[in-house]
């Protein structure tokens, strides 16, 4: 907990929220991201005027059934619809509806090509840079709420272990009755709020919510007893008053986000497998066994913990849980370690009948990116193969696409990270100027050569420790004093208050 500063007195803020986006432009610009749309792009955008009508026999009409989604409270454009049912024989019949976003965004064409070009949007505080323009992402490929759009539904049936008993994947139309957001759902899970009131609007919603809640704890129970890893990320958001970046707050995991979270691997995976059930190839995401295991094995020594030789995700998973038991404080620190030595997430092209690699954090075999094709161009790629097999068609890419395409997905994703990574930095930069001289509680994130890291709690965010770091190690609590900050480069730099 930061309290009075001494020195000077705080100095008026000098940056807002417009130097932020030109900050933002500027990175993206450098990392080979495009920040806005081009004149052709925003031609054809002209010459679309509503969302699409496709109809036909292959197209179920499912608008009649309690379609829900839930993502950020600004959130606007919806990629996912979830619906439920309760089967006679006690089993869950689950269904999830994706944006198809190419019935309007055709390969080849002038908007498609933006996206290919940086393949995701890039989510900064001060300004969202959206893969497809906000008409088509936010409006008329979006899920919105009380209309009708086309979507690609995967229904899975689970048995009531929370096995899966079977999928299919189909074409439809489908209608969002209620538009719900994390925070608020969570709370009415945890008994803490009333049902959010869009939900509450429509009968049989709070039973939907339920059983989606009740499936997704046990689904996540049985990732976890395979080994799938928890991690906490630190990934603090800048909060605005206007053009005034007023506060800093870190994002929590809740019950929401794991529901949807939950939901949305099934479906990534129940994807994959149709995919190579028909026969199909497909463009896969993975996250290798880790080949830096041996540095993950010693960094659980150093907690007193023995790791097995060789990759093992339960044996890590049960580290981690440990660990996040023990001292939830650091545990967002050893978090960051762990998923530094394991690796990057890739694309990749998997033939149908091959070795699938996997998603050793997940411990899913089967993954492809399926779920936010108004966000990410993978799961617009994965659309297009999708419907191409549902209409017995050729596959609209080659394998040499496909291989070129992944990666470039890999690389561009890459750099839309380090984008965002780099603005978070001078989100909390920005929040900071103006209390050069203040007092500090924070903890040490990183000491080696070129410097000591510190995390301070309030607001959250991490700068450089300048001076007398000597005998400091990671995990250390300090109280340091802020001295200078650096909005354009995201620095910020205190030194050890006076004991």
């Amino acid at each position: 907990m930061n309290t009075a500063y001494i020195g000077a007195m705080p100095t008026k803020p000098i940056h807002h929220r417009s130097d932020l986006v030109r900050i933002a432009t500027q990175v993206m610009q450098e990392r080979g991201l495009q920040p806005e749309f081009s004149t052709e792009a925003l031609r054809q955008l002209k010459q679309i005027f509503g969302p699409s009508e496709e109809s036909g026999d292959t197209i179920q009409d499912l608008t009649g059934l309690l379609w829900c989604s839930i993502d950020n409270d600004d959130s606007e454009d919806l990629d996912q619809l979830t619906a439920c049912e309760a089967l006679k024989n006690g089993n869950i019949k689950l269904m999830v509806a994706i944006a198809d976003v190419d019935a309007l965004v055709k390969k080849g064409t002038p908007i498609d090509a933006h996206a290919q070009v940086n393949t995701t949007s890039v989510y900064t505080s001060a300004r969202i840079f959206p893969m497809l323009p906000e008409r088509l992402s936010t409006d008329l490929t979006s899920l919105n709420a009380h209309q009708n759009r086309l979507a690609v539904v995967t229904e899975m049936i689970f048995n009531a272990d929370a096995t899966l008993a079977g999928s299919t994947v189909y074409r439809a139309r489908v209608r969002n009755q209620a538009k719900l957001a994390y925070d608020a759902v969570s709370a009415w899970i945890d008994a803490l709020a009333p049902l959010p009131a869009a939900a509450a609007a429509v009968p049989g919603m709070e039973a939907q919510l339920r059983m989606q809640d009740s499936l997704a704890q046990q689904l996540k129970a049985r990732r976890h007893t395979q080994g799938s890893l928890a991690f906490q990320t630190f990934q603090p958001r800048a909060v605005f008053n206007g053009e005034q970046v007023v506060d800093i707050r870190q994002q929590a995991q809740n019950r929401a986000r794991q529901l949807i979270e939950e939901v949305m691997i099934a479906t990534n995976s129940c994807t994959a497998r149709f995919l190579a059930s028909r026969g199909g190839t497909s463009l896969r995401r993975v996250v290798r066994s880790p080949e830096r295991w041996l540095r993950i094995v010693n960094v659980a020594k150093d907690y007193g913990e023995v790791l097995p030789p060789e990759p093992d995700a339960k044996a890590l998973e049960a580290f981690l849980a440990k660990r996040h038991s023990a001292d939830p404080l650091r545990f967002a620190d050893l978090s960051l370690v762990i998923v530094k030595l394991m690796g990057r997430g890739e694309y990749v092209v998997e033939d149908a009948g091959g070795l699938p690699i996997g998603h050793f954090g997940l411990a899913v075999r089967d993954y492809t990116h399926a779920t936010a094709p108004n966000r990410r161009f993978p799961d617009l790629i994965t659309s297009r193969l999708v419907k191409a097999l549902l209409a017995n068609q050729p596959a609209p890419y080659s394998k040499a696409e496909l291989a070129s395409l992944a990666e470039h997905c890999t690389r561009q994703e890459d750099a839309a990270q380090k984008t965002e990574r780099q603005l978070r930095k001078s989100d909390a930069a920005l929040v900071l100027e103006s209390r050069t001289g203040q007092f500090f509680d924070g903890v040490v994130t990183g000491a080696a050569p070129d410097g000591v890291w510190v995390r301070i709690f309030s607001p959250p965010a991490e700068g450089k420790l300048i001076s007398a770091t000597a005998g400091l190690g990671v995990g250390d609590q300090v109280r340091v004093k802020l001295i200078s900050t650096n909005v354009e480069r995201g620095f910020i730099d205190f030194v050890l208050a006076p004991r």
